[in-house]
């Protein structure tokens, strides 16, 4: 039987093979959920989806574009947005 903290599912359950052949559940973080562009709401590529430990140790390059508004605005409204700023 699971302790009290295991039976939520806030944690997922993962089987995990071990050298001796047994398999034991390990409970690990969810991981969060996708990156969303910040003006239409369409989930952005390009940007890892890990917890913050993870992200800490990730290189830049691997976190987000490289390209003005990397990581916050999608391609559709980062091209709409560098136009409107190119007019006025």
């Amino acid at each position: 039987m699971p302790s009290g903290r295991h039976k939520s599912r806030s944690l997922r359950r993962v089987f995990v093979k071990t050298p001796g052949s047994r398999t034991v559940l390990h409970y690990k973080k969810r991981a969060p959920s996708k990156a969303k562009c910040s003006s239409c709401g369409a989930v952005l590529k390009g940007v890892a989806r890990a917890r913050p430990h993870k992200m800490q140790n990730m290189p830049k390059t691997k976190k987000r574009p490289q390209r003005p508004y990397g990581g916050v605005l999608c391609s559709k409204c980062t091209a709409r947005m560098i136009k409107d700023k190119s007019r006025k």
